[in-house]
């Protein structure tokens, strides 16, 4: 019975350090993956009013963006030839339609969207001109 509880005694702090090591290891990762995620989330760096396109799938890449201070109401406006937009977010209260022709033409694909928080991260064709309706 000594011996055996000599060999316990060697062997208990070997056992409480790797039982608190384990417990420390496994809370330190549970609480990395419960972090909130830092900076804006995308889409939300497009302002309320504002009707945002980006270069980039997700929200991402260079950005165009329009209102009622720089785009007229039901008229035809093109990004410019450098920008096919990607991804978009419609944060005015009216509805945008998209087209893939520059001259918001209709022989090419065309989507009208809802006002006060579309958000769209992958265009279903390559954006080239805009329309706010009234």
């Amino acid at each position: 019975m000594k011996q055996h509880t000599k060999s316990l005694r060697h062997r208990l702090p070997c056992v409480i350090v790797l039982t608190a090591l384990t417990l420390l290891t496994g809370t330190g990762l549970a609480s990395a993956q419960q972090q909130e995620p830092q900076g804006t989330p995308p889409g939300m760096d497009c302002a309320q009013g504002e009707f945002c396109m980006w270069s980039e799938e997700f929200h991402s890449g260079e950005i165009a963006r329009h209102d009622l201070r720089n785009t007229n109401p039901e008229e035809c406006v093109a990004l410019p030839e450098e920008m096919d937009a990607k991804s978009f977010v419609n944060r005015t209260d009216r509805y945008v339609t998209v087209y893939q022709d520059r001259d918001c033409a209709t022989e090419g694909d065309f989507s009208t969207y809802p006002g006060d928080g579309t958000f769209v991260p992958q265009a279903p064709f390559a954006v080239r001109a805009i329309q706010i309706w009234d």
